[in-house]
């Protein structure tokens, strides 16, 4: 299994084992040659490694690339992928921190060239070369502040770090590796330094160095990434073989990953010869092509169909049935920079229209959980358990439009000041087209500001459309869940100013929080980040830009004639290449 690129924050891994007599025979199945077939509900859009428009896209590049290190679902720990070991960490005076890396001897391209440190350099560079897609990127790994190579070892080298965050050790190795000779034959971005790409060194060869980005940037453009990923090569242990987009996506085992003379560590386990991904939109049709043999696993089940098809006999001789938690949080988001929702009080007081508990029920049956914020309720010491959950209360949201300025008239809410244009309180609110959850959430909402008279526009929007509606700001309100990772705070990818247009949905804007977010993702110790958690939270609940309303739990649907499923409580919730066919038993 290769590196699941990290684009937001927190969670923890979790693997399951199955909740019915789906559990592991005794003795190991005979396994046979058969594709798995794995549901998706959506395209994934792109297959660039540094855009990834949402969760599927991240997925896949779990299978194509590799970072230099990897979260093991099984000890719930980063651990070496491309780098022989954790790094080693000393210190530079007071404010750096070196971080010594060494990649493993088989690590290697798939035309059989060695991954060196070069090819490490040459991302890095990428990451912040002006004209290539890597904003999220350029956030996650601002604190690396340059690359020392090893003149006698082309596989060793350093990474320096501003500051003396414990956190580095995981976010320096959680990027994918790319191929310099993809990009760069010639090495021209070799002799200037990562300092130079982030624009901090001196600029009397930044002319000379714009000359080179613009080339850089114009190769990456050419190569089609987002369509052909093989166009860059990769160290996963799978490629690219079919994409028909809105229909199915299918991957190819490579017969000789190097992966293969690295161990027995689950992160080394390519068990199918071929993944097939079935893009089925309604969850009814997923479920019925489980039940007829079409589809091997169907993970992120709906809580009903899990339930229904849980509790029938005739399913539970074919299926097995996993469940675990998780750390995706059901979020409704605003945009911040609208006048009318500019202001916090008025964002408190539609907070209190969402009835988080009655929708945690409806949609989850009962499981999840609900949060202050976006740092789960499980993380004991991060979660700040002093602030109270955001009550349903549609009397105190009227009093707070009102303390807020608003006036409710025959014509709805309405809102002047000095000599602006009159605001009006008429919200449009954008979600997932098919998704039952984001649909719910968005008609309690719809229905309970009607009950005030706020009148709110529905706007299912198909995914393909609906990530470019909300980076350019075309919302008033949008509903979606925040999916993350366990060991890593840095929030300035989805709340951060810098982000505003790409990741950062809401269009929060503030000095005070990118200032919290930065010495969260930079503090010192663990005691000193927990602190800044809780100051974070209690600031997110008073500001607003978004209302965090529950935790989801996954649930994964497998066929009995596959083996090998991995539930973890990480998205996608599985582990797609541990699975394989077997044989049916006698």
């Amino acid at each position: 299994m290769a590196h699941t690129p990290r684009l937001l924050l927190f969670a923890s891994l979790a693997v399951s084992a199955a909740v019915t007599s789906g559990c592991s025979s005794p003795s190991k199945p005979q396994a046979v040659d058969a594709p798995v077939r794995i549901r998706w509900a959506r395209d994934p859009e792109s297959f660039d490694p540094f855009m990834q428009p949402n969760q599927n896209a991240v997925e896949a590049q779990g299978l194509l690339n590799g970072g230099l290190l990897a979260v093991n679902p099984e000890t719930r720990r980063y651990e070496p992928f491309l780098a022989e070991a954790l790094p080693t960490v000393s210190y530079s005076g007071d404010s750096l921190t070196l971080l010594s890396y060494r990649l493993k001897p088989a690590a290697a391209w798939d035309s059989g060239k060695p991954i060196t440190a070069a090819d490490v350099a040459f991302t890095l560079k990428l990451i912040f070369c002006k004209g290539v897609p890597n904003e999220g990127f350029q956030l996650q790994e601002a604190f690396i502040r340059d690359i020392k190579s090893d003149p006698r070892d082309a596989r060793r080298f350093t990474l320096v770090c501003k500051g003396k965050a414990p956190d580095y050790v995981q976010a320096s190795g959680d990027f994918p590796v790319l191929q310099e000779a993809a990009l760069d034959p010639e090495g021209r971005m070799r002799k200037y330094s990562v300092a130079e790409f982030q624009g901090r060194a001196s600029a009397s060869r930044r002319p000379e160095l714009a000359q080179v980005q613009q080339l850089i940037a114009a190769r990456y453009t050419a190569a089609g990434p987002a369509q052909h990923p093989q166009q860059l090569g990769g160290s996963g242990p799978y490629s690219l073989k079919v994409w028909n987009r809105d229909r199915q996506v299918i991957f190819t085992r490579k017969k000789n990953w190097w992966g293969d003379k690295a161990g027995s560590s689950i992160l080394f386990q390519a068990k199918a010869s071929q993944l097939e991904y079935v893009i089925i939109p309604e969850e009814s049709s997923a479920a019925l092509a489980l039940r007829s043999g079409q589809l091997d696993v169907f993970p992120n089940v709906p809580a009903r169909v899990f339930e229904r098809l849980k509790n029938s006999a005739t399913a539970q001789q074919k299926l097995a049935f996993y469940t675990s938690p998780t750390y995706e949080v059901m979020t409704a988001g605003f945009n911040t920079s609208r006048p009318a929702l500019h202001d916090a009080a008025t964002r408190q007081a539609l907070s209190r229209l969402f009835d988080a508990e009655q929708l945690r029920k409806a949609s989850q049956l009962g499981k999840g959980f609900r949060t202050v914020g976006i740092i789960s309720p499980q993380e004991k010491g991060k979660y700040n358990d002093s602030l109270a959950l955001l009550p349903y209360s549609p009397s105190a949201a009227a009093e707070l439009l009102t303390k807020a300025g608003w006036r409710r008239g025959p014509a709805g809410w309405k809102r002047q000041s000095g000599k602006s244009p009159a605001q009006h309180l008429h919200l449009q609110l954008r979600y997932r087209a098919g998704d039952t959850n984001y649909e719910l959430v968005a008609l309690q909402f719809a229905s309970a500001a009607k009950a005030l008279g706020i009148p709110v526009a529905l706007a299912p929007t198909e995914s393909g459309v609906l990530r470019g509606l909300l980076q350019t700001g075309d919302f008033d309100m949008y509903v979606q869940s925040i999916k993350g990772n366990p060991f890593l705070f840095n929030f300035l990818p989805i709340l951060g100013t810098p982000a505003i247009g790409e990741s950062n949905l809401t269009r929060f804007a503030s000095p005070a929080a990118d200032q919290l977010m930065l010495k969260i993702a930079a503090a010192e110790s663990s005691t000193e980040r927990d602190l800044l958690l809780r100051r974070f939270q209690t600031l997110m609940q008073q500001q607003m830009p978004l209302v965090p309303l529950y935790f989801v739990a996954n649930r994964v649907i497998a066929s009995k004639a596959v083996a090998g499923v991995n539930v973890m409580s990480l998205k996608p919730g599985y582990v797609a290449s541990t699975i394989y066919h077997v044989a049916p038993a006698r």
